[in-house]
């Protein structure tokens, strides 16, 4: 967490200092270090003029109020919604488009609704995958598992397979960089009869302009995030001027997470880039600790786009078991079942083999 206050600690084993009367420097009581009052007051006014950025680090905001636009009548007259009847999501589609089943919990009855309440996205990366590209990438993913269940596999039908667009909230960011780290230097003599360390400890400074753009968060509570994550990135140089047409047979999921409320994760996104950028500008040390950093937005535009996702969720054992391939790279991940029973005897059955072969060769060598 950022400190906005400033506390006057040991530089080389963080303990409290304090000043003792008739001494004209300032002496670390715990490790017995000596400071001059010039060098302590130099170094607590970078610790304040750091503490000051990380006050207005926390204070800056992203500008959600632009992302997304309000539709027109007849092209929200040409859209429908449907809600799963067991989970609740919401998914959005044209007028001639039907939702079979849920893509989140695969349940087959999704009830038709009035389409309403939700902002019309200002870009959309359209699907270049085809239907045909994701049941050949689905039954790829299934080859090899040998614990996978025959069950699971003869009643997957990944026919049903369905493509959707997911709401992602894309932010871009030119932000100031500001770090500080505890470094130290580690210097080992051998002196014979005892081996002598020096330790010498710098207070390191770092910092920097940035420019970010696109960093995205799914603005979905049934997505996975970590599925999310795992079929990025994007490629949004596709990004195009969003239009209805785009939703021409396939379905939306309509967000459920404001961007407003998206803006933590995308500061989480940001602020862990510009820490390791920062450290890895850090060098010629033994030991780097970071102390503090404060990432300052000089500007946060944020903008609502639809980028594309084959996904198909499969129940076995009234459990989900959800697949997903990105609509434009074709980057996939899933989750799967395992057989209890193979997987009680597929160690069993390695070491038959082996100790088959092992009685082979003494036999041979006999």
């Amino acid at each position: 967490m950022p400190a906005t206050s400033v506390s006057y600690k040991c530089p080389n084993c963080s303990a409290p200092l304090s000043f003792q009367p008739g001494h004209d420097k300032v002496t670390c009581e715990y490790c017995g270090a000596e400071l001059d009052i010039a060098a302590v007051d130099q170094l607590f006014q970078a610790k304040q003029e750091m503490a000051a950025r990380e006050r207005e680090a926390q204070e800056a905001k992203w500008d959600t109020d632009n992302a997304g636009s309000d539709w027109d009548s007849n092209e929200s007259a040409a859209l429908k919604a449907f809600t799963c009847s067991s989970c609740g999501a919401e998914l959005i589609c044209d007028e001639n488009t039907m939702a079979t089943e849920c893509v989140y919990c695969g349940n087959p009855t999704m009830i038709p609704k009035r389409f309403d309440g939700m902002l019309k996205p200002d870009f959309v990366i359209p699907f270049k995958k085809t239907k045909a590209d994701a049941v050949a990438a689905l039954k790829k993913f299934y080859e090899g598992k040998t614990l996978l269940p025959a069950a699971f596999t003869a009643n997957n039908r990944v026919e049903v397979i369905q493509p959707m667009y997911v709401p992602f909230w894309l932010f871009d960011t030119n932000l100031e960089g500001h770090a500080t780290f505890r470094a130290q230097k580690i210097h080992v003599v051998d002196a014979g009869r005892e081996i002598i360390k020096t330790t010498s400890v710098f207070n390191v400074e770092r910092g920097g302009n940035m420019k970010f753009e696109r960093v995205p968060v799914d603005g979905s509570k049934k997505m996975n995030d970590d599925f999310m994550d795992s079929i990025e990135p994007f490629n949004y140089k596709d990004l195009v001027p969003f239009s209805a047409a785009y939703l021409t047979g396939y379905l939306a999921d309509k967000y459920d997470v404001t961007a407003e409320q998206s803006a933590a994760r995308a500061d989480q996104r940001v602020e862990q880039t510009v820490k390791e950028v920062l450290a890895a500008a850090v060098k010629g040390y033994d030991t780097v600790e970071e102390q503090s950093c404060a990432v300052i937005k000089n500007d946060g535009k944020v903008s609502y786009a639809l980028v594309p996702v084959w996904i198909l969720t499969t129940r076995y054992n009234n459990q989900p078991y959800t697949f997903m391939m990105n609509g434009q790279t074709g980057k996939v991940v899933g989750s799967l079942p395992y057989d209890s029973t193979k997987a009680l005897l597929y160690p069993g059955g390695i070491a038959l083999v082996v100790a088959l072969v092992a009685f082979f060769l003494i036999g041979m060598l006999i």
